[in-house]
């Protein structure tokens, strides 16, 4: 890993740079892709599924039998794990349901606020180095407690043509209604205009590679919405002599393995901790069988040393990261600091896998800085709000000279007059 002690403040823009492609890179791929799947349907879907994938599909929607046969394939073991994550995430997610508002702004005036679920949703799903049915607990569970009418699942084929049993039974368990053998560009292409075989969905949803990323962000451009523009997986962790340095390291490992685009930092007070966690790192990273891809985004990490608090919490939110594990003695003063993550977890005993698998909280959370400005995934993330309002003939004469003198300042003089004329018919009453 880069060691890096006290940066200055004019050098933590470069510092903190992700090692991920811009936009501009991949566009023109994207745009690509885009036009033949919008323009060809399935069959361009198949022909970018065997380019990318190495494989060919004829038949892109995932069969009752197939479905049938990874539920036979998955273990009693992992199928009660997914059960005690799944019940954990739902029990988090409901109690975010919230109460419709209504208010009388006014004598007579009466609004109100409803929330809708989305009806048709997307939720792309890695399965490339990794498969991540957990991600499906993330998107279906919630996508079900909102009340969507459907939901679209795409996830990427094996060699074989197959999908990973445990996405398969995971996905039928939380109710997705149809599955598809697709991944990458032409998977969000085809959820975005929709094809012979794959519906067109309102809002997509998931984690995917870079080109992934910029091909959701490219769907928004055809009035496609997405939940953000989560790219490869980033942690980072601040940790003083409280912390454990063994644990630190495993921390920073289990995102590195993510990918070799994955990007993990340590932010720390203490030079001893620094050099302690570099060792834990160089030794735990042996046995892992993911060891080269770790290597790689461990390549692209930093160890940061900085002399305080303050300085140590500026620079995070600078950064702000995806995850955010906090191990040091004053938690509460980075606490209160912190204003730009995405998922945070507190103390030694809080991993972060924890919360990509089971303790509840959703893992689809923004990368690349957009912590800054967008919120992970939740339940109103699959719902939009829409609001009411009901005007009696008091409530029109409350408010309706207020509306006149407003519109006809801004020179729209129609507006004027259909609150004009109703208050002119009340005259006489």
């Amino acid at each position: 890993m880069n060691k890096i002690y006290n940066p200055k403040k004019e050098d933590w823009k470069t510092i903190l740079e992700r090692p991920t492609k811009t936009v501009a890179d991949i566009e023109a791929t994207v745009d690509q892709v885009f036009k033949e799947v919008k323009e060809g349907g399935d069959a361009v879907i198949i022909k970018y599924t065997e380019k990318f994938d190495g494989v060919t599909v004829s038949d892109l929607l995932v069969s009752d039998d197939e479905i049938v046969e990874a539920n036979a394939a998955v273990s009693v073991a992992l199928k009660e794990a997914i059960l005690i994550a799944k019940e954990n995430i739902e029990k988090f997610h409901v109690a975010q349901q919230t109460k419709s508002i209504h208010v009388e702004t006014a004598k007579g005036v009466d609004c109100w606020q409803v929330k809708r679920p989305i009806q048709k949703v997307g939720l792309y799903i890695p399965g490339g180095t990794a498969p991540l049915f957990s991600t499906i607990l993330m998107l279906a569970v919630p996508a079900n407690i909102a009340g969507c009418n459907e939901i679209v699942l795409c996830s990427p084929p094996n060699k074989e043509g197959k999908i990973h049993p445990a996405i398969l039974y995971t996905a039928n368990l939380c109710g997705v209604t149809k599955i598809f053998k697709v991944g990458g560009i032409q998977a969000i292409a085809a959820m975005t205009f929709g094809t012979e075989s794959i519906p067109q969905v309102y809002k997509i949803f998931g984690p995917g590679n870079q080109y992934v990323t910029v091909a959701k962000q490219i769907a928004t451009k055809h009035g496609v919405a997405i939940d953000m523009p989560a790219g490869p997986s980033e942690l980072l962790v601040v940790a003083d002599d409280t912390a454990n340095p063994s644990f630190v390291a495993s921390d920073l490992l289990s995102q590195a393995e993510h990918g070799i685009d994955s990007q993990v930092i340590l932010v720390t007070t203490s030079k001893v901790m620094l050099e302690s966690v570099e060792q834990e790192i160089s030794v735990q990273i042996q046995d892992l069988p993911r060891k080269e891809i770790a290597q790689k985004a461990i390549d692209n990490s930093k160890l940061i040393f900085v002399e305080d608090d303050q300085i140590a919490q500026e620079l995070i939110n600078e950064y702000g990261p995806e995850h955010y594990i906090v191990c040091v003695e004053n938690e509460e003063s980075y606490l209160n600091a912190i204003v730009n993550a995405g998922s945070v977890f507190i103390g030694n005993y809080t991993p972060e896998s924890a919360g990509d698998y089971a303790s509840g909280t959703n893992h689809t959370l923004p990368t690349n800085g957009y912590a800054k400005q967008y919120s992970g995934v939740n339940l109103d993330s699959f719902m939009k709000s829409m609001t009411f309002q009901k005007i009696s003939k008091k409530g029109i004469q409350e408010i309706g000279s207020a509306i006149e003198i407003m519109a006809e300042a801004e020179g729209l003089q129609a507006h004027k007059n259909a609150v004009t004329l109703r208050l002119k018919s009340l005259e006489n009453e």
